[in-house]
């Protein structure tokens, strides 16, 4: 497939016809979460009464924006937490976690990573692989505990291994570049419970990428002090163009604010400029979009199983976050995965996507993002570390439409292999 304008044919068609029927039966119940989420966020934007002056934004220092205020305002009513910081100066989704673990950890503490290794990209910020700034140059200690074979919480061997002096317990509920599950928030609560009884002074933080708007509760509510993630996944609704968001204890959300600015300064400063609108519609879009992605992942799902390749999640079984795994086992076959998903695009669909190196990977990597916000990853795209066995990871989406239409030529490619 060389481009976008490539014929897709009549056998392609028809597979993705027959598993959109096939398919049909798990939609039900995500677009229920749909309508309960919205509904959730509604009520906040009515309980804080959002009105048209609180979209304007502000400059300079942006002292007294009102508007933004009241925007964490709802972000804390929407994710069950004390308190928000919701703002355009939070770059990414690693921006607002280092926020959280910087905000809480001090020079002797001890952060644990109850889910594995962290997602790639918190390696340097953690110290895993040496880096200016990091948590290790900041004498703070880590380790982590395997999931277990079955892709699950190892909750008696979190407890064993949280130390007297362990300050942090980490939890990453999307699968990230790892080949397993998204951990759901039923078993992450059951994990949390139990870590309460042993010790109940840590602090557990929870890294939420891809997860917002998933299932019908968030960290916060379940007993999560603290969880962190980015506008331009999940929250942002597809439109807002930067931001990141860090929710939970009124206390840490001073803290990750000290972080983010300065001591005595934190929240009370932070211009929000033309954002706010775009941060305020995003969120009231975003269950609506959410679901939009989650049912393209179920159909490509269903798809990449009947071209014969091994998926995770099956298109059947419940979701915890918008990725879909697919084992290629081959670099090649890879590669035409995520040229397909680029030439599907609605912006560069004419660009070939390769593997290259990227900024806190230490892997090459390729994406293909067509996307109206760089990096936007509620929008459809996929992406992969260039190494065995050759994952790639499928997300977003923001209309099932554009999704449907892009299995197809997705579809195409690999009959024609």
């Amino acid at each position: 497939m060389n481009n976008n304008t490539s014929t897709v044919t009549t056998a392609a068609r028809e597979l993705v016809a027959k598993a959109a029927e096939e398919a049909a039966s798990a939609f039900e119940q995500v677009e229920k979460t749909a309508r309960f989420n919205q509904e959730k966020v509604l009520e906040a934007f009515w309980a804080e009464r959002v009105s048209e002056a609180d979209l304007h934004g502000s400059t300079g220092y942006g002292l007294s924006d009102e508007g933004r205020d009241k925007l964490e305002r709802v972000y804390a009513r929407v994710f069950g937490a004390e308190a928000a910081l919701v703002r355009p100066q939070i770059v990414s989704g690693t921006h607002a976690l280092k926020l959280g673990l910087f905000g809480v950890l001090r020079p002797g503490d001890h952060v644990l990573f109850a889910t594995g290794a962290p997602y790639d990209t918190l390696e340097e910020v953690v110290g895993i692989r040496p880096s200016p700034g990091s948590l290790a140059a900041f004498q703070v200690s880590h380790s982590m505990v395997p999931l277990t074979a079955a892709g699950e919480i190892d909750v008696d061997q979190v407890v064993h291994a949280i130390l007297p002096n362990t300050k942090m317990v980490f939890f990453q509920r999307s699968r990230g570049y790892a080949d397993r599950p998204a951990l759901p928030l039923a078993q992450l609560a059951a994990a949390w419970q139990s870590i309460r009884q042993a010790r109940n002074d840590v602090v557990i933080a929870v890294d939420n990428c891809y997860g917002e708007f998933v299932e019908q509760r968030e960290p916060c509510d379940l007993g999560a002090d603290l969880a962190m993630g980015s506008l331009i996944k999940n929250p942002g609704g597809g439109i807002a163009p930067t931001g990141g968001y860090v929710v939970g204890r009124a206390d840490l959300i001073e803290e990750a604010a000290a972080c983010l600015t300065a001591p005595g300064i934190g929240a009370e400063v932070g211009p929000t400029q033309g954002f706010l609108r775009l941060f305020y519609q995003g969120l009231f879009l975003a269950p609506h979009v959410v679901v939009q992605a989650l049912k393209g992942s179920i159909l490509a799902a269903r798809v990449f199983e009947k071209l014969g390749f091994s998926v995770l999640p099956k298109w059947n079984e419940a979701r915890a976050d918008l990725i879909l795994t697919v084992r290629f086992n081959d670099r090649e076959r890879l590669l035409a995965f995520c040229e397909a998903v680029q030439a599907s695009a609605p912006v560069d669909a004419f660009v070939r996507p390769y593997g290259a190196p990227m900024a806190g990977y230490a892997s090459d990597v390729v994406m293909a993002a067509g996307a109206f916000i760089q990096g936007g990853s509620l929008e459809m795209s996929a992406d992969a570390p260039l190494r065995e066995p050759y994952i790639g990871y499928f997300q977003g989406g923001l209309t099932y439409e554009h999704v449907y239409i892009a299995l197809e030529r997705i579809a195409t490619v690999f009959l024609d292999m």
